[in-house]
């Protein structure tokens, strides 16, 4: 697999809670030079990334971010809100104490809301792999499929570890047909980036491989 070809499905990602709108800049001018699938930025940058994006990248940002414990409604605000400041793709991450209690209904009515708040744009799922039992994996598979998610993701990436090639590949058996895979977190290179494409991931959440090319 072609390098460009790998970076079309890349969300080229600053979620550093020191970066300034400088990086941000930086962020989004590279992926407009090597044609990511889009940046992913804090919420806060969210209204002046899109202005000084000017439609030449889509922006995605964080909802719930990084530990996935606020309630619904916080969510379903975060989301309307940066719906209205102009992102295009929504990460949000799973209430993992209601993994936790077994609150899988809860879990599915959060999904579904933070979809409805999504008002059309793309809704990936951050499910925090290395908290879960292979199980756990499995039922949420089930469940970001029935709310109607568009993606499942490992990793925020500021969890205990990323993605796996196993986990990648336990998704990919276990979500419905329209659902597809971002894997996230701890991707060290192109190599690895095509592994888990290969192992059934559609969108890759790093900033390494362009950090690779800018390097040369």
């Amino acid at each position: 697999m072609e390098q460009a070809e790998i970076l079309t499905h890349v969300d080229h990602t600053d979620l550093k809670t020191t970066a300034d709108f400088a990086a941000m800049k930086k962020l989004i001018d590279q992926a407009v030079k090597y044609h990511t699938a889009s940046v992913c930025i804090p919420p806060y940058y969210v209204k002046k990334a899109k202005d000084y994006a000017a439609g030449k990248m889509k922006i995605c940002t964080v909802i719930g971010f990084p530990n996935g414990y606020n309630t619904t409604a916080a969510k379903v605000f975060e989301t309307a809100d940066a719906v209205a400041q102009g992102a295009d793709e929504i990460d949000m991450v799973v209430n993992r104490c209601m993994v936790k209690n077994g609150d899988y209904s809860e879990i599915l009515e959060e999904i579904r809301a933070v979809k409805e708040a999504c008002d059309g744009r793309i809704l990936k799922v951050i499910i925090e792999t290395c908290d879960l039992s292979e199980e756990e994996k499995k039922i949420l598979c089930g469940i970001v499929t029935e709310a109607g998610a568009d993606y499942i993701k490992t990793s925020t990436g500021f969890g205990s570890a990323g993605a796996t090639l196993p986990d990648v590949e336990l998704m990919a058996k276990n979500v419905g047909k329209d659902v597809k895979i971002k894997a996230a977190g701890g991707i060290s290179g192109f190599e690895d980036a095509e592994a888990f494409l290969r192992a059934g991931a559609d969108r890759l959440g790093t900033s390494r491989l362009v950090k690779i090319l800018e390097t040369k």
